[in-house]
C-alpha cells in the first residue's frame, strides 16, 4: 500500500490525536487520492488551511498523492507573505464578515458588541449557511467539523472549547482584525449599524428613571430598538475587557461612547 509522510503545524495540531501532533507521521492510502481527502480523513477541515507543501512545492487541494510524498500543512499566516505560492481559495480569508452556526448565541452577541458584521439565523441549514457564506464572502463560525468539511465551504473557523471571551479573542488574533473593532456600533438583535438619535425624538419610549441620568441614545434603523448606557452596557464592557485584554487599554477602544460617530 502506498503511503505518505505528513506534518501539521501550529493550531492544526488541535485536530489530531496526541501521537500525531507536531511530528512527522506516515499515513497509508489506496489508489488515487487527493490531498484534500487525505487531510480531512485525518480530521483537519480544509477551511483551516492556507498552504500545503508536497516535497517542498506548494500544491492545491486537488493534488493527487504519490507514494513517498512528504506533505507539510500550514494554517492561516499573519506575518509571512505567501502570495507567490499556490492559493487554496480565490478570496482572502481576512474579511471581517461572518456567519454563525447554531448555538453560538453569546459569541454572536459579543462579536456584534465589538462591531463585527455577523449574520445569524438559528433556523439555517448547513447548506444554507455555506450558500450565504459564499455569496456574501462571510467566514463561517462553527463548532461543527462536519460543516467545515463540505466541499463547498471555503472560509471557516472551527471554535475550540472554551469560554466566550477566549473564543472571540482567538478569532480576532487569528484574523488580525483588532483595528476593525468599532465598539457598540451594531444592533445586537439584527446586526444593523446603529445611528445616533436625539433624546427628544424618543422621549416617550425612554423609561422614567433612565431619562434622569442619560442624554445619549442610539437607534437601530431596521428593528427600531433603542440603546443607552445602562447597567447592561457596563456589564458588556466588562466582558469586552476580558476579550481584548491589554489591547483595550493601549488603544483606547473602551471609552464612554455608545456609538462611535464618524
Amino acid at each position: 500500500m502506498a503511503k505518505g509522510t505528513l506534518r501539521f503545524y501550529e493550531e492544526l495540531n488541535d485536530f489530531l490525536p496526541k501521537h500525531r501532533r507536531k511530528t512527522d507521521f506516515e499515513a497509508p492510502f489506496k489508489g488515487k487520492r487527493s490531498i484534500k481527502d487525505m487531510i480531512e480523513a485525518l480530521g483537519v477541515p480544509h477551511t483551516e488551511i492556507d498552504l500545503i507543501l508536497v516535497n517542498g512545492k506548494s500544491v492545491d487541494f486537488n493534488y493527487i498523492l504519490q507514494d513517498g510524498d512528504r506533505v507539510s500543512v500550514y494554517p492561516v499566516f499573519e506575518s509571512l507573505n505567501i502570495t507567490d505560492v499556490t492559493l487554496l481559495r480565490k478570496i482572502p480569508l481576512r474579511r471581517n464578515k461572518f456567519i454563525a452556526d447554531i448555538n453560538l448565541g453569546d459569541i454572536v452577541k459579543y462579536m456584534r458588541v465589538l462591531g463585527f458584521d455577523l449574520f445569524y439565523d438559528p433556523l439555517l441549514t448547513p447548506r444554507k449557511i455555506i450558500e450565504i457564506s459564499n455569496t456574501e464572502n462571510r467566514i463561517i463560525l462553527t463548532r461543527s467539523r462536519k460543516l467545515l468539511k463540505f466541499k463547498e465551504a471555503t472560509h471557516g473557523i472551527f471554535l475550540r472549547p472554551g469560554r466566550t471571551p477566549e473564543q472571540i479573542r482567538r478569532i480576532i488574533d487569528y484574523l488580525d482584525i483588532k483595528d476593525n473593532i468599532k465598539l457598540f456600533s451594531r444592533c445586537l438583535g439584527c446586526n444593523t449599524r446603529l445611528k445616533s438619535v436625539s433624546k427628544e425624538k424618543i422621549l416617550n419610549r425612554i423609561p422614567p428613571k433612565t431619562k434622569e441620568f442619560c442624554d445619549e441614545y442610539v437607534q437601530c434603523p431596521s428593528c427600531d430598538k433603542i440603546y443607552w448606557k445602562g447597567t447592561h452596557f457596563i456589564n458588556m464592557k466588562t466582558v469586552v475587557r476580558q476579550i481584548l485584554g491589554d489591547f483595550s487599554i493601549s488603544s483606547g477602544v473602551l471609552n464612554d461612547q455608545i456609538y462611535p460617530t464618524p
